[in-house]
């Protein structure tokens, strides 16, 4: 399926990360938002209302985040690809409508423009620490997909990777932005609408009376949906629940439906990961980042290469589901990970649980607040060359 031409602003334009995921959502067919401002992230849904009446969208704004998570997922029943996005404290609120969209699996995208935590912390300044939040924060288990942009392109780009992930596997998507990327302003370039291609959710092609919500077919792990009003008899909840989404309260519906829910990612990890490597064939030491990191960590890795070290490089797309097939790969012949990220040591806990003692996985830690010294980063590189 192929964008909608009147959502997509083709060219060449300079935008904030911020109003760039805007416009990818928008050009995904989002037509649904709900949201509550807050800093810094407000720029995305300050946008979306001034572009929702050109398209046929429909905008609003909530009375908080546990409101605007639940609209968007009832939203998304009705046959609407919805989004909201939030930053911080909002994030936390939103936590456990995301597990129920989780258990209801309902195709949306949340988008977290990260600051400075925790509590209120540095509302207008960049942070990476919500990333496990992002993974463990509902309770339960669950999968759960999310990606993070590096740039305003990317911004565009990878919302629009999100919704066709969330339609895909009928899973809440995350677009794990950090202020700098949401703040900074570059070129943007947004291809024709017959260049974008989209996603469409699962629909079934059966007639009403024997429809089932969460019943899977052909040896799928993904449910057909239908759209509320169309005549067909739906149940979802919360609760466990059988393929009619009737609560079944015991150990075998909830083994058979968890399962589920986490095969249907982790059974297509392979799919949904995508990372991006530089020179990791015969490196010795491999620097990991995301988000504004990723682009900071150059300058580290140049300087280090011009002095002969054999340094490889890793961006993370995609941080969930986590590419631990291929740093499993590399622990087997690289010396050591170094991992800088702006928190106290997140991803880096993932990247040493996949390395299984095999090399080494070295945390290059910062608060928030602002980007690494590239120095810190060059110094950690430089001392596993000594060592």
């Amino acid at each position: 399926m192929k964008a909608d031409p009147k959502g997509v602003l083709t060219g060449k334009h300079y935008l904030d990360g911020d109003h760039a995921c805007a416009e990818g959502a928008i050009a995904s067919g989002c037509r649904f938002f709900a949201g509550y401002p807050i800093t810094p992230s407000t720029e995305v849904a300050e946008r979306i209302s001034e572009r929702f009446p050109f398209v046929g969208g429909f905008f609003i704004q909530m009375e908080d985040e546990l409101a605007s998570m639940a609209a968007i997922l009832g939203a998304s029943w009705t046959g609407n690809k919805s989004m909201t996005v939030t930053s911080g404290p909002g994030f936390s609120l939103m936590m456990e409508n995301i597990g129920l969209g989780a258990m209801m699996e309902v195709p949306c995208v949340v988008v977290n423009v990260q600051r400075g935590g925790p509590s209120t912390g540095l509302p207008t300044m960049v942070g990476q620490s919500d990333i496990m939040q992002a993974r463990w924060g509902s309770h339960g288990d669950y999968e759960i997909i999310a990606v993070s942009p590096a740039s305003p392109q990317e911004a565009f780009d990878y919302t629009i990777k999100a919704f066709n992930l969330s339609e895909k596997y009928r899973v809440p998507t995350l677009v794990m932005m950090d202020e700098c990327v949401g703040h900074m302003t570059e070129k943007v370039i947004i291809p024709p609408a017959e260049e974008i291609d989209l996603e469409s959710r699962p629909i079934t092609k059966k007639p009403p009376a024997e429809y089932w919500p969460y019943e899977c077919n052909d040896g799928s792990l993904i449910p057909d949906m239908v759209k509320a009003g169309d005549g067909y008899l739906i149940h979802t909840t919360g609760l466990t629940h059988d393929e009619r989404g009737y609560p079944i309260m015991n150990a075998e519906t909830q083994n058979k439906l968890v399962k589920r829910l986490v095969d249907k990612i982790n059974l297509n990890a392979d799919e949904i990961i995508e990372i991006e490597e530089d020179q990791t064939e015969d490196a010795e030491v491999i620097v990991i980042a995301y988000g504004i990191t990723s682009r900071v960590t150059q300058l580290s890795i140049e300087k280090a290469r011009k002095k002969r070290m054999k340094v490889g490089f890793i961006k993370l797309i995609t941080i969930w589901p986590f590419p631990e097939k291929r740093i499993r790969e590399l622990a087997r012949r690289v010396k050591a990970f170094i991992v800088p990220e702006i928190n106290m040591g997140q991803i880096v806990l993932e990247v040493e649980r996949c390395a299984g003692g095999q090399a080494k996985a070295i945390s290059v830690p910062h608060a928030g607040g602002w980007v690494h010294d590239t120095e810190d980063i060059y110094k950690a590189i430089e001392e596993e060359f000594k060592s």
